[in-house]
């Protein structure tokens, strides 16, 4: 198939590349010249695994195109997917200004039938209004080419994502009529055999199906969270809890994980939005406008614990942190608990030393020279007053401790992702602080 992905951030770079993958000719189209640029000599600007090999490959191959010509991109290709990011506003609504220009280019351009496929996150009925969108400018044309609309959300995690895409656990395609419906099924034949894994329903559903899935998820981490806070003070151990509750095949262990809150790209972005498509529509979202709160809460966890040991003053003292990315296997910081947990540091007068396996660029745009930077997670602990783990990358996960114990000026680890043994750190005579468990 010849398709063109309008937008090449993590969705619209990882969407095109594995649609290259599979032997179609794909257009991948920015605005950024100098992102197009680096793109064309494999430069790939965000750390996501498997992602550069299969840019450089496709590229080889002639079957990945990077451009800033979208008129030509379009002329050529019969699916149009549009993948430009939805930012939050102020208020937490979503921003359609990118997809609505978007919207209007595809109706100045298109010069036969085709297929307009929105990736990006958007709210309820934003199909419908990008359909009049094209609509309006091929009337200016007076041109009467078909369009197709459908709604195709994506389900990539960051970390996994070109897995996620290449091997996905189900399709979800909005569409009004049967000729969309097969050529969705058509494109993602070679990625999805089972027919089962295609979820077929109208646009507007497929809409909602994004935001309630990331809701859900973002739900059960600020749930699991909650009751952190409600271990903490009676003595129970929230890590129990979890493996109590996970071996219910109703609940699962999939995001039930206490710890310092979630961040990223979509979470802290579709919940707002999801919140404010309620009050657009006089509809409560109690639960959700929770679910904010206590994520809130739970980035100031750490700090709350440090503000306990040490107290309100921390002139003079220095903490190491290990991991800055919102999760391990990006680079990614967008909203990312190390944020709030060192600006809350900073301003109680810490110094802060930080080492991320990934993330120490974007670090340096965000903190500037506020915080040292160390090139590995060993001198992050020489003269330390305590180590705060936030991100759990794997380099993280089988640490030395008595190095740890010697490096740092006082055995004390804060865990913020609840990933180590207290009773070995007991035993070799740590102060360990986790997420809803017991001081000790």
């Amino acid at each position: 198939m010849k398709i063109t992905v309008i937008g090449t951030g993590y969705v619209g770079l990882v969407t095109g590349t594995c649609f290259a993958e599979m032997g179609n000719q794909v257009y991948c189209v920015d605005i950024i010249e100098e992102k197009i640029n680096n793109l064309k000599n494999n430069i790939v600007d965000i750390y996501e695994p498997q992602l550069e090999e299969l840019v450089k490959s496709n590229q080889k191959k002639g079957d990945l195109i990077f451009t800033t010509d979208l008129k030509t991109s379009i002329e050529n290709s019969d699916l149009y997917f549009i993948a430009v990011g939805t930012p939050m506003n102020e208020d937490g609504s979503c921003n359609l200004e990118y997809v609505f220009n978007v919207a209007k280019s595809i109706g100045e351009y298109i010069n036969h039938n085709c297929y307009i496929i929105t990736k990006s996150t958007v709210p309820i009925g934003t199909s419908v209004e990008i359909g009049k969108i094209i609509q309006k400018e091929l009337d200016k044309r007076n041109e009467t080419f078909k369009f197709n609309l459908i709604s195709n959300p994506e389900f990539l995690k960051e970390g996994s994502a070109v897995s996620d895409c290449l091997r996905p656990d189900r399709i979800v395609v909005g569409a009004e009529n049967e000729e969309s419906f097969k050529i969705m099924e058509q494109l993602y034949e070679p990625f999805i055999r089972n027919s089962y894994n295609y979820v077929f329903m109208n646009i507007n559903s497929a809409e909602m199906t994004k935001y309630a899935a990331n809701a859900m998820l973002a739900t059960k981490i600020s749930f699991m969270n909650e009751l952190a806070g409600i271990c903490d003070k009676t003595g129970v151990d929230i890590n129990e809890v979890r493996r109590g509750i996970g071996t219910d095949q109703r609940i699962g262990f999939s995001f039930i994980y206490a710890g310092c809150g979630y961040g990223g790209s979509c979470f802290p972005k579709d919940v707002n939005a999801l919140i404010d498509i309620g009050k657009t529509h006089n509809s409560p979202t109690e639960i959700l406008e929770a679910v904010n709160s206590i994520n809130d809460k739970a980035k100031m966890y750490i700090p709350n614990k440090i503000f306990e040991h040490f107290g309100q003053d921390l002139t003079n003292l220095t903490f190491g942190i290990w991991g800055l990315s919102f999760k391990p296997d990006t680079d990614d910081m967008r909203e990312a608990s190390s944020i709030t947990i060192i600006n809350s540091l900073l301003e109680k007068g810490a110094k802060i030393k930080a080492y991320d396996p990934k993330a120490m660029k974007i670090a340096r745009n965000i903190f500037k020279d506020s915080i040292d930077y160390c090139d590995n997670r060993i001198d992050v602990l020489k003269n330390s007053d305590a180590l705060i783990l936030i991100t759990e990358w794997k380099e993280f996960r089988n640490p030395n401790f008595e190095l740890i114990k010697n490096e740092l000026n006082n055995p004390i680890i804060f865990d913020g992702r609840n990933q180590y043994d207290k009773i070995q750190l007991n035993k070799l005579g740590f102060k360990y602080y986790q997420i809803g468990v017991d001081d000790c």
